[in-house]
C-alpha cells in the first residue's frame, strides 16, 4: 500500500477538494446532511470567516495513491490564549476513511503544528467555530443532526481513543422534546409558569432584530456571565459571539429568539430557528448549480422542528423561575406556529440549569457528543 502524505491546503483546487472530502465519507449515508459548501468556504477563508478575526487556522490533506483520504483543521483561538494564559490546538473538519493509519497520520501533523507554536495540548473538534459541528458524535445515528450539529461515523472515537486522546469535560447532549400540548409534563410547565408570572417581576420578550448591536452585546454578557462557573471555560468574544449569530439572522423568527429581563437587566436568553436540516438534507449541500433548483422547491416546506441552540441564564437568577418563563414561552410559541418537536442542543450533561428542567419537561436525549484533549508534551 502506498505512504500517506499529508499537505497543507493553499490554493484554490486544494480548498475545493478539503471542502468536499466529506461527499467520499458520505455519499451512500442516508441520514447525513451535507453541509452547505457556500458556508464552508467562508468560514474557512481567512478574509471573510469570523474566527481568524481572533485566530489563526492551517487545513491539510491527507494523500494515499494521488488520492485525498483525510482531512484536519489546527487552529489557536489566541483571545482564549490570552484569557487562560496558555494555548491549545484546536482540531476540526476532522473526515477519514476506514483506516487508522490515515488517522493516526493527521493526528500526528495536528501535534508537530502545536509543538511548532508551543501549544500544550489538542483539543475537539470544533469546525473553526464553537458552536458548529462540535464534537464526536458517540450516540445518536438513528435520525439526520439538527442544524449547526455534526455527524460522523462510529469508527472516529475509536481512532481518536487509540491515538491517546481523552475524553476532556462532560458530554454534549441533544435532547428531543415533544410539543404535544396535551402531554403533562408541558402542562405541569404551564402551570408552574403561572406561578411564577404572579410573585416575580420578570419580563419575556422577543429578540429585536432592529438593534442587533445592542442584542449582541447582551448575549455576549449573558454568555459570559452564565458559563463563567465552568470548569476550563474560556471566555466568548464579541467575534465568537457574532459568528454563532449573525447566519441565524437570515432565516430566524424573533419570536422564537427570547430575552428574559428582571428589573429591566438581561437575565437569560434562548434562541430557536427553524431546523433548517430538514431541508439541507435534500439540496447536497449546493455543490452544484442545479443543487440550486432543489433549494428553490425545498424552500416551500415547513420544517416540523425547531432547533434551541442555547439556554442561557446567569447563576444569580437559577432559583428565579427565570428558566421555566423561558421554556415555557418558548413551548407555547412554537406550538402556535405549528412545530411538532424540538431540538435542544447541544447542552453539558454536567450542566447544573439545563439538564434537571429538561428531564422534567420528559425530554429524551437522542444524541451525544465527546470533547476529546491530547496533551502535546511529554
Amino acid at each position: 500500500m502506498s505512504e500517506i502524505a499529508i499537505t497543507p491546503v493553499c490554493t484554490q483546487r486544494e480548498r475545493r477538494v478539503f471542502l468536499t472530502f466529506p461527499w467520499r465519507i458520505y455519499r451512500r449515508d442516508p441520514l447525513w446532511v451535507p453541509p452547505l459548501l457556500p458556508e464552508r468556504a467562508r468560514m474557512i477563508d481567512p478574509k471573510r470567516g469570523k474566527f481568524f478575526q481572533d485566530g489563526y487556522a492551517d487545513l491539510f490533506i491527507a494523500w494515499r495513491g494521488g488520492k485525498p483520504v483525510g482531512t484536519i483543521s489546527c487552529a489557536e483561538d489566541c483571545a482564549a490564549t490570552r484569557a487562560r494564559g496558555y494555548g491549545e490546538c484546536l482540531i476540526g473538519f476532522f473526515e477519514c476513511v476506514e483506516d487508522y493509519a490515515v488517522a493516526e497520520a493527521l493526528f500526528r501533523q495536528a501535534e508537530a503544528w502545536a509543538r511548532q507554536r508551543n501549544l500544550l495540548s489538542l483539543h475537539g473538534t470544533y469546525n473553526l467555530d464553537r458552536e458548529e459541528s462540535r464534537g464526536i458524535l458517540i450516540e445518536g445515528r438513528d435520525r439526520p443532526a439538527a442544524v449547526y450539529c455534526g455527524y460522523n461515523p462510529p469508527y472516529y472515537a475509536e481512532f481518536f481513543e487509540r491515538y491517546g486522546f481523552n475524553k476532556t469535560g462532560g458530554d454534549g447532549l441533544a435532547y428531543l422534546i415533544s410539543l404535544d400540548p396535551t402531554r403533562p409534563e408541558l402542562q405541569r410547565l404551564s402551570r408552574l409558569a403561572e406561578k411564577v408570572r404572579t410573585r416575580k417581576s420578570i419580563r419575556v420578550r422577543g429578540a429585536n432584530l432592529d438593534d442587533m448591536e445592542a442584542e449582541i452585546e447582551r448575549i455576549v454578557d449573558l454568555q459570559n456571565r452564565s458559563l463563567a462557573h465552568m470548569p476550563g471555560f474560556t471566555p466568548y468574544t464579541r467575534a465568537a459571539i457574532e459568528a454563532m449569530v449573525l447566519p441565524m439572522v437570515k432565516v430566524v423568527d424573533p419570536e422564537l429568539v427570547l430575552f428574559a429581563e428582571v428589573d429591566g437587566k438581561p437575565a437569560g436568553w434562548f434562541p430557536a430557528i427553524p431546523n433548517l436540516n430538514e431541508i439541507f438534507i435534500h439540496v447536497n449541500g449546493l455543490r452544484y448549480p442545479w443543487d440550486y433548483l432543489r433549494l428553490l422547491y425545498w424552500s416551500r416546506y415547513t420544517p416540523k422542528s425547531i432547533a434551541i441552540k442555547s439556554v442561557v441564564v446567569p447563576p444569580e437568577y437559577w432559583d428565579t423561575g427565570v428558566s421555566i418563563l423561558l421554556f415555557d414561552e418558548m413551548l407555547k410559541r412554537a406550538v402556535s406556529k405549528g412545530y411538532q418537536w424540538a431540538d435542544l442542543s447541544l447542552t453539558g450533561e454536567d450542566n447544573p440549569d439545563t439538564w434537571p428542567l429538561a428531564h422534567r419537561l420528559g425530554a429524551k436525549i437522542y444524541k451525544r457528543y465527546r470533547f476529546y484533549r491530547k496533551a502535546t508534551t511529554g
